[in-house]
């Protein structure tokens, strides 16, 4: 494609509001549609794995296939979507995927209500969203620069994100109401009417950039150029680094989180669910602190103070325990969460405003592929260490991987500037 297919979209004055990027019609319609969506890929969070153990009297091994089916596509597809969904042009992706999940989990609750629901079944919907999911996080995350300009990216992630991590929170309760009053498969539906509304929403956008112009060169010789530079940059790759080994540790300690909770600190099981969702409202919180921060001390420089004091808080996880322990646990996952989410919002901004816009999906892909990898790696790792060295033991070993991957953007240029580059200068990614 063509780099001025790609090129942001002149906004109106109106923008400039009060309501800031609230005050633009076509950014609201993005953002009602992707919290709905957020709502109803949280409430399946929950409601799927119910239905394989509940419906279907699912074991151990088959959980385990279900949480991999959604998983391993990213491992298959993800640097080849990046290529594809560069050719094409994303809102039409985007559409088409909400259209494709929307029908995939609306499919389990009429085969329950048929009685011809199988294991089978369930792994090809997990399996087949998964895709979906792929080919629409390497539409999303090239989209928002198409509709927004370069100086709001910080602010349109802020709002995407924040809403988000609130959604999140939502969806959890909303899936033990509806499980508790329908059943779970009937959850899906939620689900599923979520990815209509979010398909409904992107229709009604007005902005429309040009087609993209498919590229003539082959498709591993695009893979290859969009590693390369993801790989060569040294602010890219240090980022990517802080992914992989943030998401690795997160992983790590979410997968033993409730036996953590439960059988080592003498939390009430009741209580975890709410413990859980602590993490989620620090999201909102680290998503609306990221405009502010960003412009009152620049955004490397708030990058990096939010590292190194926020992230360390991690570390105080495993001090959980009953009364004054439960604080230490909240405090510590509260803030972890918060710094993560205010990261993630100002390095997906300076991503989509530095790559050059014919790479962006290529990159956002390869980026996005080895972050989720080190995901079921750290569950595993997480798992097979609370069985070797015990629970709290593996808490602090998670947590203090947490913590060092902090430092590791500041491997990179970062460590010195106020602001993140608008571009790569010239032999920057040599």
């Amino acid at each position: 494609m063509t780099a001025a297919a790609a090129a942001p979209v002149a906004r109106e004055p109106e923008v400039r509001s009060r309501w800031g990027l609230f005050a633009d019609r076509d950014f609201r319609l993005l953002w009602a549609g992707e919290t709905a969506s957020r709502l109803g890929s949280s409430v399946t969070s929950v409601a799927l794995p119910l239905v394989a153990v509940l419906v279907l009297d699912a074991g151990p091994l088959a959980s385990g296939l279900l949480t991999g089916a959604v998983w391993m596509p990213w491992l298959v597809l993800g640097l080849p979507a990046g290529v594809w969904v560069g050719r094409l042009p994303r809102r039409a992706v985007m559409i088409v995927c909400n259209l494709v999940s929307a029908a995939l989990f609306a499919s389990v609750p009429v085969a329950g209500w048929f009685g011809v629901l199988t294991l089978a079944q369930l792994l090809a919907v997990a399996f087949l969203s998964g895709v979906t999911s792929v080919f629409f996080g390497a539409a999303y995350r090239a989209y928002l620069p198409e509709l927004v300009a370069p100086e709001d990216l910080i602010e349109g992630n802020a709002k995407l994100e924040g809403s988000g991590s609130a959604a999140e929170v939502l969806g959890r309760g909303l899936a033990g109401l509806t499980v508790q009053l329908l059943g779970a498969a009937a959850g899906l539906l939620v689900d599923a009417v979520s990815f209509l509304v979010a398909a409904g929403t992107l229709l009604r956008i007005r902005v429309r950039p040009e087609p993209a112009v498919p590229e003539r060169a082959d498709l591993l010789g695009q893979v290859r150029e969009g590693l390369s530079f993801l790989l060569r940059d040294p602010y890219l790759r240090a980022f990517l680094c802080f992914g992989a080994a943030a998401n690795f540790a997160l992983m790590g300690y979410q997968s033993i989180l409730a036996l953590f909770l439960v059988r080592e600190a003498g939390i009430a099981p009741g209580w975890v669910g709410g413990l859980a969702s602590a993490g989620a409202v620090g999201g909102v919180l680290g998503a609306l602190a990221a405009r502010p921060l960003c412009h009152r001390l620049g955004t490397a420089r708030a990058v990096r103070i939010v590292l190194l004091t926020a992230v360390p808080f991690g570390l105080l996880m495993p001090l959980a325990g009953p009364g004054s322990g439960t604080a230490l646990y909240l405090l510590g996952s509260f803030t972890v969460i918060a710094g993560v989410v205010f990261v993630n919002v100002v390095l997906g901004s300076f991503r989509q405003s530095y790559t050059p816009p014919e790479l962006l999906t290529r990159v956002a892909a390869g980026s996005m592929v080895a972050v989720y990898a080190t995901m079921p790696l750290g569950a595993l790792a997480g798992g097979a260490l609370g069985a070797a060295i015990g629970l709290r033991a593996t808490m602090w070993v998670m947590t203090g991987l947490l913590a060092l991957a902090g430092t590791l953007p500041l491997l990179s240029p970062l460590r010195t500037l106020r602001e993140l580059p608008t571009g790569p200068s010239v032999g920057s990614s040599s």
